[in-house]
């Protein structure tokens, strides 16, 4: 019998909960009775293979977390999981890089789950290393430890405390899982690397203006503020798809634009 804490019947009232959700509208929208919901979460019924994909459905849960529902009811895995650097995913970063690259001159990224950088343009390429230093850029292309570390980029970050606090409060919600060893270590670093304040405002509710949230970066002559957008791809059937994220870097004002064309927009033109 699976542990309480992972057992199928917790795991989907843990996400009930979290979806703000009643047995009652849990039960009405997967077509199920109030009795059955509750008779699965307490473990008194052991639910079937289609019931657990219509409740991960209805609750919208994220593939790789649908798997372990379904492993926990005993099932096997229903969505693959293929590296991007898998021969069968040659077409999709073919199409992740014309992404990227028609993005220029401004810099975007790819990004896997943990923030580890998948692919980039040559915006990108050249931009990001000025901001660590050449020790750090060579250990590591993750891109929350060079941002955090003291030898990354916060240096240059002159609005550095409340961009701390909003990535923190990010790292928080995509690393926290418990089930998620690499995730937690990444999670552990950058909060050895935060300040107190920002740790104990990442738990607090996002602010309004964190909605756009400025980047302002200020290094010798380099004065830039730039935003950033982040998108990810509709409706994939595979974990590594759904959980990959593009982010793309804009300019936040005309100065910024002119500094931005001085300093970087050369590189696209020798991409």
């Amino acid at each position: 019998m699976a542990d309480a804490v992972t057992s199928v019947g917790r795991r989907i009232r843990v996400w009930r909960q979290r979806r703000g959700l009643t047995q009652f509208e849990l039960a009405g929208r997967a077509g199920f009775s109030v009795r059955h919901v509750s008779f699965i979460e307490t473990g008194r019924a052991q639910p079937s293979r289609e019931a657990v994909l219509a409740l991960g459905e209805v609750l919208d849960l994220p593939l790789r977390e649908r798997n372990r529902l379904l492993e926990s009811g005993g099932f096997a895995d229903v969505f693959r999981e293929t590296p991007i650097s898998a021969d069968e995913m040659a077409h999709m970063r073919g199409m992740l890089q014309f992404i990227l690259d028609r993005h220029l001159p401004y810099a975007a990224i790819a990004l896997d789950r943990h923030s580890n950088l998948l692919l980039s343009n040559q915006a990108a390429s050249q931009f990001f290393p000025t901001l660590i230093s050449p020790a750090l850029s060579a250990a590591t292309n993750n891109v929350l430890r060079i941002t955090f570390h003291p030898e990354g980029s916060r240096r240059w970050i002159v609005n550095w405390p409340e961009v701390e606090r909003h990535l923190l409060s990010r790292a928080e919600l995509d690393l926290g899982s418990t089930e998620d060893a690499v995730g937690a270590a990444l999670l552990a670093e950058i909060r050895s690397y935060a300040s107190a304040l920002a740790a104990t405002d990442s738990h607090t509710a996002p602010r309004h203006h964190d909605l756009l949230l400025p980047l302002h970066i200020r290094m010798g002559e380099i004065d830039l503020r730039l935003f950033s957008t982040v998108m990810t791809l509709c409706t994939p059937h595979d974990v590594t798809l759904q959980e990959l994220r593009i982010e793309t870097f804009f300019p936040a004002d005309q100065e910024s634009e002119r500094c931005w064309q001085e300093n970087f927009a050369g590189y696209a033109a020798q991409a």
